[in-house]
C-alpha cells in the first residue's frame, strides 16, 4: 500500500469508530437546518409560497367548465403536471360516472353544501363471454347503460379456491358489447363461476398517494339507485397505500358502502366532517393503517360509526358526535392496539357502544387500547351493552366515562367483560340506569 494512503486508512480508523459510536449513543450527527430555502431541482424541502397554482372547475365561468367527474379529473391531472396545487369545486351538481384518481401534492376543495359530487345509478349485467387473467377486455351480456370512461367492478367466484375476487376497471374502448379495460384482468372471469360487470366505484379514490388535502366538499353516494360494495373497495372516499392524507369540512352521505374509508395508509387526518346515512361504515381506518388521528366529526345512521379494522395502531378517535349508529358506535378489534378512543359522545347504538370484537387466535386481540372521558349513553336494545369486552383482549384502560341507560334498566349491561379477557382496567367510570353496571364473567371460570 502507498505510504499515503496507508496512512490515510488508518487516521480514518478513529474517525469511523467514533462516528459510529455517535450514531449508537443516539447523537448522529444532523446537517444545519434550513432557515431560508431556495426551490432547488427534487428538493421537497421549499420557501413558503405567497400563492401557488389554483385551477377552478364548474358548470359555468370556471377555468375548466363542466359538471362531472371528467372535469374534475382534468383539473387534478392538470396540477399534477405543474408539481402540485389546489383544485377548486364551485358551487354545483356534478354527476359521477367514475371515480376522480387523486395524485400527490394535491388540494381539492369545495364550496361545502353547494358543491356536491352524486354517483349516477349503478347497472349490472353478466359477462357474456370469458376472459382470462391476462385479457384486459370483457363482453357483456347487457351492454345497456355501460358508456366508455365508466368506472366499473367486476366480481367472480374463483374456480381454484371458491373465495370471490373483485377487481376495479375502466373502460376505454368498445365494440358494441366488447369493452376494453384499462388494465389486465389479473384474475380469471369465467361465465361458469358467475362473472358480473357494475358501474361501481368512490367518487375519490386513491392509490399511493401522498400529501392530499380534500376540503369543504359533499360527496352524495345515492344509496337507494346503487348496488352495495363494502369498504375494502369503494367509499365516497376510498384511498389505499397512501400517505399523508388529509380531509376536513366533507360531508359524506347516502353511500350503498362506507362513506370514508382508507387501506394501509398512514398519518390520515379527519376533522370536522359529517359522515350520516350510509350502508357501511362512517369512518374505516383500514387496515395496518398506522397514526389516524379523527376528530370533531359527526358520525350517525351508519352501520357502524367509526370502524377500526385490522393492525390499525397509534391512532386517536376524540371528540367525535356518534349517533344512532345501527350495530356499534365504536368498534375495535384484530390487532388494533395502542390506540386512545376519548371524549366521544356515544348515543343510541343499535347493539353495543364501544365494542372490542372477539377475534381467532390468542395475539389477534385489540391490546392496549384506552377508552377514557367518553359519554356512552342507551346503547342497544332490551339487552343492549354500553361497553363490551371479548375474546382474549389484553391490558385496556377504561377510564372515568360516563355510561348510561335513560330508558328501562331491562337487562342492559353497562360493562361486559367476557370470560377469557385479562387486565382490564376500570377506574373512575360513571355506570348508572342498567341492570347490571358491570358483568365480569373472568369471575365464573
Amino acid at each position: 500500500m502507498d505510504p499515503m494512503n496507508r496512512r490515510y486508512f488508518l487516521s480514518s480508523i478513529p474517525l469511523a469508530i467514533a462516528g459510529r459510536q455517535l450514531v449508537m449513543a443516539g447523537q448522529e450527527a444532523r446537517a444545519p437546518e434550513v432557515i431560508t430555502p431556495r426551490a432547488t431541482a427534487g428538493d421537497p424541502v421549499e420557501p413558503k409560497w405567497e400563492s401557488a397554482l389554483t385551477v377552478t372547475v364548474g358548470p359555468q365561468k370556471a377555468d375548466l367548465v363542466g359538471s362531472d367527474n371528467k372535469v374534475i379529473q382534468a383539473a387534478v391531472d392538470y396540477v399534477t403536471r405543474l408539481g402540485g396545487g389546489t383544485v377548486q369545486i364551485l358551487p354545483g351538481t356534478y354527476r359521477m360516472r367514475n371515480a376522480v384518481f387523486l395524485q400527490s401534492r394535491v388540494r381539492v376543495v369545495g364550496s361545502g353544501a353547494d358543491s356536491v359530487l352524486v354517483k349516477e345509478p349503478s347497472v349490472k349485467t353478466k359477462l357474456s363471454i370469458d376472459s382470462d387473467w391476462y385479457d384486459q377486455e370483457i363482453t357483456l351480456e347487457d351492454p345497456k347503460g355501460f358508456e366508455i370512461g365508466d368506472g366499473v367492478v367486476l366480481h367472480t367466484r374463483n374456480p381454484h379456491n371458491g373465495s370471490f375476487d373483485t377487481y376495479k376497471r375502466t373502460l376505454v374502448a368498445r365494440s358494441g358489447n366488447r369493452f376494453k379495460v384499462d388494465r389486465l384482468l389479473v384474475e380469471n372471469f369465467w361465465i361458469k363461476e358467475g362473472a358480473t360487470a357494475t358501474t361501481l366505484f368512490a367518487l375519490f379514490d386513491g392509490m399511493q398517494v401522498s400529501d392530499v388535502a380534500i376540503e369543504n366538499i359533499t360527496f352524495d353516494g345515492n344509496k337507494g339507485a346503487n348496488d352495495f360494495l363494502n369498504g375494502n373497495y369503494v367509499g365516497c372516499i376510498f384511498l389505499r397505500e397512501s400517505n399523508r392524507i388529509r380531509m376536513r369540512g366533507i360531508t359524506a352521505r347516502n353511500f350503498n358502502g362506507d362513506a370514508i374509508s382508507w387501506q394501509v395508509c398512514h398519518d390520515v387526518r379527519v376533522e370536522d366532517c359529517h359522515s350520516h346515512d350510509n350502508a357501511g361504515y362512517g369512518v374505516h381506518p383500514g387496515s395496518g393503517s398506522q397514526r389516524t388521528v379523527v376528530v370533531n366529526n359527526r358520525l350517525e345512521r351508519n352501520d357502524i360509526g367509526f370502524f377500526f379494522c385490522w393492525g390499525v395502531r397509534w391512532g386517536l378517535c376524540e371528540r367525535n358526535t356518534i349517533l344512532d349508529n345501527r350495530r356499534f358506535g365504536v368498534s375495535v378489534g384484530h390487532n388494533d392496539t395502542d390506540n386512545v378512543i376519548r371524549k366521544n359522545e356515544i348515543r343510541r347504538s343499535g347493539e353495543v357502544g364501544v365494542l372490542f370484537r372477539q377475534e381467532d387466535g390468542p395475539t389477534f386481540a385489540p391490546n392496549r387500547n384506552r377508552l377514557e372521558e367518553n359519554r356512552i349513553i342507551d346503547s342497544g336494545g332490551e339487552k343492549g351493552v354500553g361497553v363490551k369486552v371479548q375474546g382474549r383482549t389484553r391490558s385496556v384502560e377504561i377510564a372515568r366515562n360516563e355510561i348510561r341507560e335513560t330508558r328501562q334498566p331491562g337487562e342492559r349491561v353497562g360493562v361486559l367483560l367476557g370470560e377469557e379477557t385479562a387486565d382490564i382496567s376500570l377506574s373512575g367510570n360513571t355506570i348508572e340506569g342498567f341492570a347490571q353496571p358491570v358483568v365480569d364473567l373472568r369471575k365464573k371460570r
